[in-house]
């Protein structure tokens, strides 16, 4: 097991400029890499143009590109990710974002049930996408997640039951989670036993799984409530098996002490072959509708340009467009090139060319809540004490470009808790249960030893612990639309937080099990209580927790369903994609990411997205069709 002995841990570099200890690492030189659309091969044809080095998109990049003369384009909006320090450090995310390069830099619109606050939106503009600055918001800390969770198995046999497709269902998908995964020991070399059941995970696939590689204060207390409190928090050894309900040691995309997105794990070792033809620093503006077949509308072209002065290009697929850039920027995408919602494309002076009226509706995400408790002793909140101490976070940082050891490996939370609400909750007298069945969680934890708040600055004095509670099962729905015509114009973005019923119950639940979980016996001289903000809280109070929620939650960025997936041949108005990703009604265009789950995984999403590209990737090359 893992030794409980103290160490050092992140945060700091709000006021730290990188050390000058190199922003950029040594690389290798890329052979298939254009920074310049001007400078693509003349006369080469590509059989996809694949929009976005998300997951979905370097999944698909790779696969594809394994079929012997298919060429491949992908076109991503952002820098390359190689040698990036802030991004190969897995405490260093905070670097990324806001106002960063590497990020769309959104915010939504003030929302309403959050006492009208704007909530910093960041989205990965860069190779990897949201894998390559992970799950962070920018906030003065160091907390970077990477957390790699599967969901229930319910989650997926829900999803073939949504989608018709047997091919979503658990027993089916995975197959694909063990294809792409490979589990690794974690940098420092301890024990593992215990931490993770080996039996459940792949060990051979591009993508690096682990635990995290150093301890945290908290960890013993963690581990030791599920001792303590069994039946509310029971222990559960591996999250990743389909039943993930308990506590257990987190498992994230990490590996030799460093950050591993989709663009390390997919993309970077195939870049030098002869046909993978990678364009960043380009944004997609438009997809071109190139003929008609049988009646629909054809999309096999795309525009594109570096800037909104810059010249346009255009380049069409012998094959297939696919777009995987996101829950934003894929709705997006489609209003622009005319297939969306009718009467808004025309609004915004856009010619529709087909009405798809879920185009940038259904949009779910994980709304999560900061608790902060107070610590009794300095050393176990090492946030504060790195954010006091700028030499200290200094050195740390120094011993990961030395070593790849020490704090700095770790994605600042060892541990992940999915619980589940009492089945007599009054909630449900009025309201159904939304989660996908009883192996499905309601709500997430995450421990995190220091002061993290979305509203306030961190106390100059004092010590604490927070824990994250996320709700992951929620109702509320909201919509990306177009804010303009300009494609380098952000959309209009909003989640609806917290406006559904369930939605304030379940956090009032999660809330609640987070203060009994901090008041185990273990605790005790750990632990002093809520703290801060939180400590003026009544608990008791359903009121108070609910104001407590409206001016605290935000988001833990886990945008989905904003092109959902529906059954074959729906005529409803309530898909977008059919469960091959072929968008509904249209020749030659696919859609592969977050945008389209038909509902949100209580889980985090790119451990799903990875496998139903895996999945879709076989399915094209294939020739096979879900309809």
């Amino acid at each position: 097991m893992r030794s409980t002995s103290r160490f050092s841990s992140l945060r700091a570099f709000a006021t730290l400029a990188l050390l000058g200890a190199a922003a950029t690492l040594p690389q290798a030189a890329r052979g298939a890499l254009y920074t310049d659309p001007a400078t693509l091969p003349a006369n080469k044809a590509y059989d996809y143009i694949i929009v976005g080095a998300s997951p979905g998109g370097s999944v698909l990049a790779k696969r594809l590109t394994e079929v012997a003369g298919t060429n491949v384009l992908l076109i991503e909006a952002g820098p390359n990710d190689a040698g990036v320090l802030p991004i190969e450090v897995p405490l260093l995310s905070s670097q990324l974002q806001p106002n960063q390069l590497w990020d769309w830099n959104y915010t939504t619109v003030p929302q309403s049930s959050l006492d009208q606050r704007v909530i910093q939106y960041p989205r990965g503009r860069v190779l990897g996408g949201s894998s390559s600055i992970s799950e962070a918001d920018g906030m003065p800390y160091f907390v970077d997640f990477m957390i790699y969770t599967r969901g229930s198995e319910d989650d997926f046999n829900q999803y073939a039951e949504v989608t018709g497709d047997s091919g979503y269902s658990w027993s089916s998908i995975e197959p694909y989670f063990k294809k792409l995964e490979r589990l690794v020991p974690p940098v420092d070399g301890h024990n593992t036993q215990g931490e993770v059941d080996p039996s459940v995970h792949g060990t051979s696939g591009p993508l690096n799984i682990s635990v995290p590689g150093a301890s945290l204060p908290p960890d013993p207390h963690v581990i030791q409530v599920t001792q303590e409190l069994p039946n509310e928090f029971p222990f559960n050894v591996d999250m990743n098996n389909g039943k993930p309900i308990g506590v257990g040691w987190l498992q994230g995309t990490l590996g030799g002490g460093a950050r591993v997105s989709s663009s390390v794990a997919y993309v970077q070792p195939v870049i030098d072959g002869d046909n993978l033809d990678v364009l960043v620093d380009t944004t997609v503006t438009k997809l071109i509708k190139t003929g008609t077949q049988n009646g629909q509308p054809v999309f096999r072209g795309v525009q594109f340009a570096q800037s909104s002065t810059a010249p346009l290009f255009a380049l069409n697929a012998t094959k297939e467009v696919i777009l995987a850039a996101g829950a934003v920027n894929t709705p997006q995408l489609l209003m622009l090139s005319g297939l969306g919602p009718a009467s808004a494309l025309s609004a915004q002076g856009i010619t529709p060319i087909l009405d798809i009226p879920a185009v940038g509706q259904n949009l779910v995400d994980h709304p999560m809540l900061t608790n902060q408790f107070g610590v009794a002793t300095a050393d176990d909140d090492l946030i504060e004490n790195l954010s006091r101490n700028a030499t200290f976070a200094g050195d740390l940082v120094g011993e990961w470009i030395a070593e790849r050891m020490g704090v700095m490996v770790t994605p600042g939370q060892n541990h992940v808790t999915w619980l589940r609400m009492p089945a007599n909750d009054s909630i449900f007298n009025t309201v159904q249960d939304p989660s996908a069945g009883p192996l499905s969680p309601h709500f997430e934890f995450l421990v995190v030893p220091g002061f993290l708040s979305y509203t306030q600055a961190a106390p100059d004095t004092g010590f604490f612990m927070t824990i994250l509670t996320i709700i992951v099962t929620p109702t509320s729905r909201g919509s990306v639309t177009l804010s303009s015509s300009d494609p380098f114009a952000p959309p209009t973005i909003d989640p609806n937080f917290l406006s559904t019923a369930f939605d304030l119950a379940a956090m009032r639940a999660a809330v609640r099990s987070a203060v009994r979980f901090a008041s185990a016996p273990t605790w005790t001289g750990f632990l002093t209580g809520p703290a801060a903000p939180f400590a003026g809280v009544d608990v008791t109070d359903d009121d108070a927790l609910d104001a407590w929620a409206r001016a605290q939650t935000s988001t833990i960025w886990h945008p989905t369903g904003t092109a959902r997936m529906g059954k074959c041949g729906d005529s409803s108005a309530n898909s977008v994609v059919n469960p091959d990703m072929t968008v509904r009604g249209v020749v030659g265009l696919r859609v592969m990411d977050a945008s389209v789950l038909p509902f949100i995984p209580a889980a985090h999403p790119q451990a799903a997205i990875y496998a139903f590209a895996e999945r879709l990737a076989d399915l094209i090359k294939s020739g096979k069709s879900s309809c």
